[in-house]
């Protein structure tokens, strides 16, 4: 297939408001699709190429001066075979390279085709073309239900094989994806409440857990061999050495786990995010020990347990993690989930998160069986751009400018964000500093006063409340925004909506 064809889909998608409309569209061209052409175009729709990271940032891409060709020619997988020439690019000179391969791609492309592959490549395809909407497309080409679609997608963590899958496996492929040892599955999410008796008033009985501020983590152990995962997917066990030795300790051959890990200090309170997130992401041994707490099970010695009541997988936690297990106590009584809560903000950490017992694990969801609780409002929002500072923080960029997640395109362009407020709060002067060397690498464009940054970078905002405002499209701001801290281990697809600080309102 011509990439014309996924260029002017991706237009089309982008066009409407109708999630009918974009399923539609998506579903006729990826009917059309050659099976070696579905993985790289979901992966070029999504702007997450099914290569990973390929050493293209913005100023490389914008550095690019090369006059588009006149007529398609480039298919898909013409791209993708340049792409995998880009992923390969590594050692001395390879930036030379790098941008060798780039303006030839660029060079065989139309002008549409370059501006569509500058943002797939950068990650910034905002045509509400979302996962969701994607694997509706993919079902109704493929002529499955949507539901067993997304569930080989969340079990697998990879829209693109399971697309190949709908579109060109053998009868049967798509439900018969489950959980593998060793092939990391989507998180289970959390919805959020005010209060920890509310969340048992909305979920009935329940598991009252500790919420740590530690770094999600998903542990598979086959035998003597153990992965780890973040909560994006990445694999990390090399960093990790502490937590492979809990798990390799634990009496099972077979197992995968859900957690949390975070670094301790000497009288056993947790260390500030910003320390268990620099050793978390150090690739040399550092002095602070990341110990590990287990919320969750799986999978036990050939069983799954997705869609098993979180009251079976919490017997199997409690005998697998022992000392591991991440403390939190089963009840119906909300004056005992307030009990709860007091004890784990009394040991430092950010709250509970309160499951129904009764709950399945649904990888990938945000539903309203898990439900997490705070003293304190906190969304994750992106910087979309930071103005210099003065006085004090004069050369330092320090106010910034914070957006919401659009979907739907609501308020705005598709897929994109929308700003709901400017914060310098809470900024110590390693962040600023930290900033201001970082947010030039990601510029996009900049006036005197503030530069503008591809939304990438998540930023966990403390909040008052919303008030209504008609400065921004959305149509609210925020009220005494402070920073928490940086959000390393999230993706800017993963921040909170502008729906969610919308509720605020009516709350």
């Amino acid at each position: 297939m011509l990439l014309e064809t996924l260029v002017t889909t991706a237009a089309a998608v982008a066009a409407t408001r109708s999630r009918l409309a974009k399923v539609d569209a998506l579903a006729a061209m990826l009917g059309e699709l050659d099976a070696g052409e579905i993985a790289p175009a979901i992966g070029l729709l999504l702007g997450a190429p099914r290569q990973g990271r390929l050493g293209v940032g913005w100023r490389g891409f914008s550095a690019q001066h090369v006059a588009p060709a006149t007529e398609p020619t480039l298919t898909i997988a013409d791209v993708d075979a340049r792409l995998d020439r880009l992923a390969t690019v590594a050692g001395e000179g390879s930036a030379a390279v790098r941008a060798t391969e780039l303006g030839d791609l660029l060079a065989h492309a139309t002008g549409a085709e370059q501006e569509f592959l500058g943002r797939a490549l950068l990650g910034e395809v905002r045509t509400g073309a979302l996962a969701g909407v994607v694997t509706d497309g993919i079902a109704r080409a493929a002529d499955l239900p949507g539901e067993t679609v997304r569930r080989a997608a969340m079990l697998s963590g990879d829209l693109g094989e399971t697309a190949r899958l709908a579109l060109a496996g053998e009868p049967g492929a798509v439900a018969a994806v489950g959980l593998r040892v060793g092939r990391a599955v989507q998180p289970m999410l959390a919805a959020t409440a005010a209060s920890a008796s509310l969340a048992i008033e909305s979920v009935g009985e329940a598991s009252v857990e500790f919420k740590m501020d530690g770094a999600r983590i998903q542990v598979h152990r086959a035998g003597d061999d153990v992965r780890v995962f973040t909560r994006t997917l990445a694999e990390i066990t090399h960093r990790v050495p502490e937590v492979v030795e809990v798990v390799r300790r634990m009496s099972v051959r077979d197992v995968i786990l859900d957690g949390e890990t975070l670094a301790l200090a000497d009288d056993g309170r947790p260390r500030p995010f910003q320390e268990t997130m620099a050793r978390f992401g150090a690739e040399a041994a550092r002095e602070a020990t990341l110990h590990p707490w287990f919320f969750d099970v799986l999978h036990v010695d050939g069983r799954d347990l997705l869609d098993e009541p979180l009251s079976a997988r919490l017997a199997e936690l409690e005998r697998i993690t022992g000392p591991h297990r991440m403390p939190g106590e089963v009840t119906a009584d909300p004056a005992a989930a307030e009990r709860v809560a007091a004890e784990a903000l009394e040991a430092g950490h950010e709250g509970v998160v309160v499951k129904a017992i009764d709950s399945l694990y649904a990888a990938g969801r945000r539903g309203s069986s898990w439900i997490k609780v705070k003293p304190v409002h906190t969304y994750d929002l992106v910087v979309l751009g930071c103005e210099w500072g003065s006085g004090r923080r004069e050369g330092w960029l320090s106010n910034l400018h914070l957006g919401a997640r659009d979907p739907e395109g609501e308020f705005g362009e598709p897929g994109g964000f929308v700003m709901v407020g400017k914060t310098f709060k809470g900024l110590t002067d390693e962040l600023l500093r930290w900033q201001t060397a970082r947010f030039p690498e990601i510029e996009v464009r900049r006036t005197a006063r503030t530069v503008f940054v591809e939304p990438v970078m998540v930023v966990e905002i403390a909040i008052d409340g919303v008030q209504r405002s008609s400065r921004y499209p959305g149509g609210v701001a925020l009220r005494f925004a402070r920073v928490k801290r940086y959000r390393d281990d999230k993706a800017a697809d993963e921040a909170d909506t502008i729906q969610a600080l919308r509720a605020l309102l009516r709350g």
